[in-house]
């Protein structure tokens, strides 16, 4: 019996695997290929006067700061999915923006007063300095505190890279920029560089789709709301006969089915 179509899930853990779940969910073959590896740091310390408000600019900064002592402190989280990690964190007084950095700061320049306090603005190691100098600009004063740290993974799961020589990777999933930065390099390391010819290349923003560029991808398609839900619904569910059961508009609309030796498997 065929294998369904593969789909490369791209994200870090844990999110790799919540992500996955639902590409399967959907009726595909979900391939955890996590291009970054995630290590929270110990939590801040305060000095001077106290925060008026924690800034989470991405769930990794919620669950690293799961033992921070004051919960009932007011958190503004960067979109929905980090405003759930927050609660989950157990932070009682939690508010989210429509899911990007821009998006935060408005949130922040409506809800807060400069003359409140401070903000701590919990960042993974180099990343945030734009969202940290559009606050400043709004008058605020900020702590950026790294909270947790990125690696770039060393190399693809040997299924990923399996699957790719095959050709059974229809499409892969991007959740930032610098995932998809590395998970070029990580393709071109291997040698498949030219495979992803037969891959749609699905983004959580313009932005990240932009970081796609340099690579031959058979497609790149960007949701118009940096939301999860967005980006699983333009990837749809797979085709059940290739290509027509894609309805006019869809990302997989007019493509012909991709050419491998790996698809005459039973």
């Amino acid at each position: 019996m065929r294998e369904a179509p593969a789909i490369l899930v791209t994200r870090p853990e844990p999110g790799c695997a919540e992500t996955a779940a639902a590409v399967a969910v959907l009726g595909w073959r979900a391939l955890a290929a996590p291009a970054l590896v995630l290590t929270a740091l110990p939590a801040p310390r305060e000095g001077g006067r106290p925060a008026q408000a924690i800034l989470l600019p991405s769930r990794a900064s919620a669950r690293a700061l799961a033992g921070w002592p004051d919960k009932a402190r007011p958190v503004l989280a960067v979109g929905e999915g980090t405003g759930d990690e927050a609660r989950r964190a157990g932070f009682l007084r939690v508010e989210h923006a429509s899911g990007d950095a821009v998006s935060l700061a408005k949130l922040a320049a409506a809800r807060l007063d400069p003359r409140g306090g401070p903000l701590l603005l919990a960042v993974g190691r180099g990343y945030s300095a734009a969202l940290a100098a559009a606050l400043r600009g709004a008058g605020f004063t900020v702590r950026r505190r790294v909270v947790y740290e990125a690696r770039p993974a060393a190399a693809l799961p040997a299924d990923c890279i399996a699957a790719l020589r095959e050709g059974a990777v229809r499409g892969a999933l991007f959740l930032s920029p610098r995932s998809a930065l590395h998970t070029q390099a990580l393709l071109r390391q291997a040698g498949l560089a030219e495979t992803v010819r037969r891959t749609v290349a699905f983004a959580l923003s313009p932005r990240i789709e932009s970081a796609l560029a340099g690579m031959p991808w058979r497609a790149i398609h960007a949701t118009r709301v940096p939301e999860l839900p967005a980006l699983l619904a333009l990837l749809g569910r797979p085709p059940g006969a290739w290509p027509d059961a894609a309805p006019p508009g869809a990302p997989w609309a007019g493509l012909p089915e991709p050419e491998s030796e790996g698809q005459e498997r039973e």
